[in-house]
């Protein structure tokens, strides 16, 4: 009965599917435990940026050309995207509810708004 044993252990597997694992059954001493990201500096050191042209935008240069596609508009008091525009004001608004809180403004905090917005009107 005893042979019979030995040789069932033999055809046994060491790890049986439904047990959890352990951690130094899975990460044996002296291996990394999960995906390592490289910081910027080594990015750079390991990429050579020097041999690239100045004029080729690189992590290390950021001068790049200006986009092609238009700027999204942004309401001036949410800061949601705005598909409205107040002609009187000259605000962008998100929705209805915007909309009257622009209307209730007075004129002096509407041209704080656009002056936000590098849009202000100087009056003379």
């Amino acid at each position: 009965m005893e042979r019979e044993v030995m040789e069932a252990e033999l055809v046994l597997p060491t790890h049986m599917k439904f047990k959890k694992i352990q951690m130094y059954d899975k990460y044996p001493k002296g291996q990394a435990r999960g995906r390592h990201w490289k910081h910027l500096k080594q990015i750079i050191q390991a990429e050579n940026y020097e041999n690239y042209p100045p004029e080729l935008p690189t992590y290390v240069n950021i001068e790049t050309p200006p986009s092609m596609h238009p700027g999204k508009k942004i309401c001036d008091i949410t800061g949601f995207e705005a598909p409205y525009f107040d002609p009187r004001t000259k605000l962008r608004y998100a929705n209805t509810e915007v909309f009257k809180v622009i209307r209730s403004l007075s004129n002096d905090y509407v041209q704080r708004y656009l002056a936000l917005r590098n849009a202000a009107v100087v009056l003379k």
